[in-house]
């Protein structure tokens, strides 16, 4: 008999393996790490059922206030999109359920952690380095990954272990939490095809124009319409709005780090919203050079941690930077939320740059001469003149 650790959310593939292993006569330990997804009647409906299937215990762990501070909170202060499309909602998770899953297993002395990832995606990837790296002496178990195995494959077995739950959603594979929902199908695996309205989350609820605020304290969200409230609950917020409107549906496609293209949909008004405004806040309160360096480094940040290497010492080194930029980053942001779309309409700050007092670009300088300009233009013009002059005689 193993004591096993699996990381369980309840889905067909996790439930397939917790099946699987129990049957095997293993001790399994079904846990839940919740980052945002879960409310309480589901992750009592999560525990009948890992229990149901055989799970020696069921835990749920709570990490969102550990997700926001280890990587929301930086994805926000980086304007990270994958591809300049998409907020990392999978890959950013997963990093944070890694760690708590050894967490948990070095703690009550399991002897291997088993997970649900298939061996074509890049999962796989993100727990398996976070295992090795952090729990080195523990044997990790894919059951899906190990026999190649189709979710039909996975339903035909559950139903002859006389588990009859009804996997209808399992045509999609949806993946909720704080900073997203992911939907990948049939749709997905193809190059053209678009994934109906109906495979994503909820349904539009609010059909007129809505304008809100949102408030930011050196690079974190601290308020909406006037209201404060700390970054985790803010995010909750923001994504109830922009979920009655919608907002923020796309699909992304993206180079794995398996070396294959992908595509998976996703709706993610919340943290689209949330990085564009706070993007536009930097723009007014941060120099030219600090938004060109942050930008490269924070590009960086973001590709990997997509590819798993989170715990890289210069991811850290990365942070702290982007800590030190947020200084000043403060002020409210004001935006209209419509169906499908919303729209930036300008911000608020005592930090902003955009200081009448030095000029109104295009139309009045006041702090340099007709004179001072011509004098400045010659000297950064000087450098062409010179390529010009050598390499045309």
């Amino acid at each position: 008999m193993k004591k096993i650790v699996l990381a369980y959310s309840g889905g067909l593939d996790t439930s397939y393996c917790l099946k699987k292993l129990s049957n095997e006569g293993n001790e399994v330990h079904a846990v839940n790490i919740n980052t945002g997804g879960f409310t309480i009647i589901e992750i009592e409906e999560i525990k009948e059922k890992a229990l149901k299937l055989g799970a020696h215990s069921f835990v749920s762990i709570n990490s969102v206030k550990s997700y926001y501070e280890k990587i929301i909170k930086f994805l926000v202060f980086g304007n990270v999109l994958r591809n300049n499309t998409y907020p990392l909602s999978v890959s950013s998770e997963r990093t944070i359920q890694a760690i708590e899953i050894v967490k948990y297993a070095n703690k009550y002395n399991a002897s291997h952690i088993a997970h649900g990832s298939t061996g074509a995606g890049n999962d796989q990837v993100r727990f398996d380095s976070i295992f090795q790296i952090l729990a080195p002496n523990k044997k990790i178990i894919t059951p899906i990954r190990e026999s190649s195995l189709s979710r039909q494959n996975e339903i035909d077995y559950l139903l002859k272990s006389g588990i009859n739950i009804s996997w209808d959603k399992a045509k999609y594979s949806i993946n909720k939490g704080l900073w997203g929902t992911s939907v990948g199908g049939d749709e997905t695996l193809t190059s053209n095809l678009k994934l109906p309205d109906e495979a994503f989350p909820g349904k539009l609820e609010e059909f007129n124009k809505k304008d809100i605020v949102v408030t930011f304290k050196k690079g974190e969200l601290i308020g909406l319409n006037g209201e404060f409230y700390d970054p985790v609950t803010c995010i909750e917020l923001i994504n109830k709005e922009c979920d009655k409107f919608c907002i923020g549906r796309d699909i992304h496609v993206g180079d794995s780090i398996i070396g294959i293209k992908g595509r998976v949909g996703f709706q993610a008004g919340g943290p689209l919203m949330i990085i564009k405004s706070h993007h536009l806040l930097e723009k007014h309160t941060l120099t030219k050079w600090q938004q060109y360096q942050k930008d490269q480094l924070s590009n960086f940040y973001g590709m990997h941690l997509h590819e798993g290497q989170y715990l890289d010492p210069v991811l850290r080194d990365i942070e702290s930077f982007l800590q030190s930029s947020q200084k000043n980053v403060s002020g409210e942001v004001y935006i209209s939320l419509y169906p499908y779309r919303f729209t930036l309409n300008g911000i608020k700050s005592d930090n902003d740059l955009m200081n009448s007092e030095f000029g109104s670009y295009g139309e009045e300088n006041k702090k340099w001469s007709s004179e001072d300009a011509k004098g400045f233009i010659k000297i950064i013009s000087n450098q062409n003149k010179i390529y010009q002059y050598v390499n045309n005689k």
